[in-house]
C-alpha cells in the first residue's frame, strides 16, 4: 500500500474539522474524495503533507509513518501538494514558479527532463516562461500550479480542486493532464467539486461529511450510488 491514513483527527483550535478518517491508496491508483465545502477533505490533504498536523491517528507512505514529520521531509518522499486556488507566486515567473517546484532536489539532468515533461503537459506554460505569474489566466494559473507540483516528482500527487473555476474545456484539459501524469505511475488523491469528472478518472472514492468517511468504494458504484448521484451530480 503507498499510502495509508488510520483514525486522523485534525482540529482548528476546539473545533475538530477531521474526525477519524481512515483512507487508502493504492500504487498507482486514483483516491478521489468527495463532499460539501466544509467535509474535511481540505484538511484531510493538509494533514497527509504536513501543513497541518493531525492530533490524532497516523499516516503511513511507503511503510514509514510521516505524520509529524515537516513538509520539507514529505515533499522530499514523494508527496505533493497542488493547491485549491493555486497560489502561484504572482511576482516571480513563470519558469521561476516551476523551478520553486523542485527546490529540495540536486539532480540537474532530472529537473530538467521533468521540465519538459511539465512543457509537454502545458505547452502554454513553454510559451510564458518568462512571463510574471500573476498576469496569468486562472486556468494557466491552475496548470503552473500543477506543472510546478508535478516538479518536485511526486509519487503521490493531492489535487485539491483542479477545475474550480475552469470552463468546461478547460477542466476537459486538466483530467486529461491527470490521466497522463497518472499513466505515468504517478498515484493521486483528487479532490474536485466536478464529482462526475473525479469519478470518471478514479478507481476508488470516499465521501466526506462533517469530518468523517461516509461512504467508501469502487468508483464506479459510487457513480451508480442513488444517494452520491442525488448529492453530488445532480439527479
Amino acid at each position: 500500500m503507498l499510502l495509508e491514513v488510520v483514525g486522523i483527527r485534525v482540529r482548528y483550535g476546539p473545533v475538530e474539522a477531521v474526525k477519524g478518517v481512515s483512507l487508502e491508496v493504492e500504487e498507482g491508483s486514483i483516491v478521489t474524495l468527495l463532499g460539501a465545502n466544509g467535509a474535511g477533505k481540505t484538511t484531510t490533504l493538509r494533514a497527509i503533507v504536513g501543513l497541518k498536523r493531525a492530533a490524532a491517528g497516523e499516516i503511513w507512505f511507503r511503510g514509514e509513518r510521516i505524520d509529524g514529520r515537516p513538509t520539507p521531509s514529505i515533499v522530499k518522499r514523494g508527496v505533493s501538494l497542488c493547491p485549491e486556488g493555486r497560489h502561484v507566486f504572482s511576482e516571480l515567473t513563470v519558469g521561476e514558479n516551476l523551478m520553486l517546484g523542485a527546490y529540495l532536489r540536486r539532480d540537474k539532468d532530472g529537473i530538467k527532463k521533468d521540465l519538459e515533461e511539465v512543457f509537454g503537459h502545458f505547452p502554454h506554460l513553454r510559451e510564458r516562461t518568462g512571463q510574471r505569474a500573476g498576469s496569468l489566466s486562472g486556468g494557466e494559473q491552475q496548470m503552473l500550479a500543477m506543472g510546478r507540483a508535478l516538479m518536485g516528482r511526486p509519487q503521490l500527487l493531492l489535487l485539491d480542486e483542479p477545475s474550480l473555476g475552469l470552463s468546461p474545456i478547460l477542466a476537459q484539459e486538466i483530467a486529461k493532464v491527470i490521466r497522463e501524469v497518472n499513466a505515468r505511475g504517478v498515484s493521486i488523491i483528487l479532490v474536485e467539486q466536478n464529482a462526475t469528472m473525479a469519478l470518471g478518472l478514479a478507481s476508488k472514492g470516499y465521501v466526506m461529511e462533517a469530518g468523517q468517511v461516509v461512504l467508501q468504494g469502487d468508483a464506479k458504484d459510487l457513480l451508480g450510488n442513488e444517494g452520491v448521484r442525488r448529492a453530488y451530480l445532480g439527479n
